[in-house]
């Protein structure tokens, strides 16, 4: 009687039952819809989409340069957690609300402003043009659009684990003589690595599904710079349904395992880590 006056939900089987309707509803019914629409095709007819020379090229692109993305976050996300946490500096607030401006941000405001930016009569690109470095219209214009929505996640879920880290243990190892990456490397970093990828596959999941910030600096330009998601609104606006859902299965099932590969890495990172204590 004492266990179940204390929960806090009514009731296993009613919280497990709406629980099971509302994924049903968001996130189940519709995977499945694409599924079912994508298996009109015979075998054959999805495969001759699927592995179109344009779409593979897009695959590339758009897994290749989310995964660089989500890694180039990982690093400088870190880095400018800790700034935030272990520094006062003047602006601190300022930089810490700037952060959080890609979640805000319309991402097609997002994307015109860093074509603005980086093409080549923009405020940047009229500099690294003449340095040969073409940013707008080329997959490097996609990478930085990628780093610019994906970085809040790192930072964001990095932060608060770092606030929590107690400075006496970097303290107590520097006073047994390591140096200071000695204790960050043994001390601090096994604690943040389970949330730094955490950040890394949050960051990676938005990168690979992202439209409207990469749509404008990537330029479209077919077997260089066209993205996977663009290909699909492009057979959508052509009546091609079962087309566009073939593409977004196979987009569904690698995100898929690459995010479940990600998330068993954490577990293994979190349960050494806890053995290692």
């Amino acid at each position: 009687m004492a266990s179940s006056s204390n929960r806090v939900l009514p009731g296993f089987g009613l919280s497990l039952g709406y629980t099971l309707v509302y994924l049903s509803l968001i996130v189940l019914i519709p995977l499945a819809a694409v599924f079912i629409k994508a298996s009109s095709l015979s075998l054959a007819q999805f495969w001759a989409v699927v592995t179109a020379p344009s779409v593979v090229a897009s695959y590339k692109l758009s897994f290749g340069a989310s995964l660089l993305a989500a890694a180039i976050n990982s690093v400088f996300g870190l880095m400018l957690a800790w700034a935030l946490v272990r520094y006062s500096f003047p602006g601190k607030r300022l930089v810490d609300a700037l952060v959080d401006l890609p979640f805000a941000l319309p991402t097609a405001v997002a994307g015109i402003a860093l074509t603005a930016l980086y093409a080549p009569n923009g405020w940047m690109g009229k500099f690294l043009e003449p340095l040969g470095i073409k940013v707008a219209f080329t997959p490097l214009g996609v990478l930085v659009a990628l780093i610019f929505i994906g970085l809040p996640f790192v930072v964001r879920t990095v932060q608060p684990i770092l606030e929590d880290l107690d400075t006496e243990y970097e303290e107590a190892a520097v006073s047994l003589g390591a140096n200071r990456w000695q204790a960050f490397r043994h001390v601090v970093f096994p604690t943040l690595l389970p949330a730094l990828m955490t950040g890394f596959a949050m960051a990676f999941a938005r990168a690979v599904g992202e439209y409207g910030s990469v749509i404008f600096i990537a330029g479209n330009i077919p077997m260089v710079s066209e993205i996977t998601p663009f290909l699909i609104i492009t057979k959508l606006e052509q009546y091609d349904y079962a087309g566009a859902t073939a593409i977004a299965v196979v987009m569904l099932v690698f995100s898929f395992l690459l995010l479940l590969l990600i998330n068993g890495l954490q577990a293994w990172t979190a349960k050494r880590t806890g053995r290692a204590r």
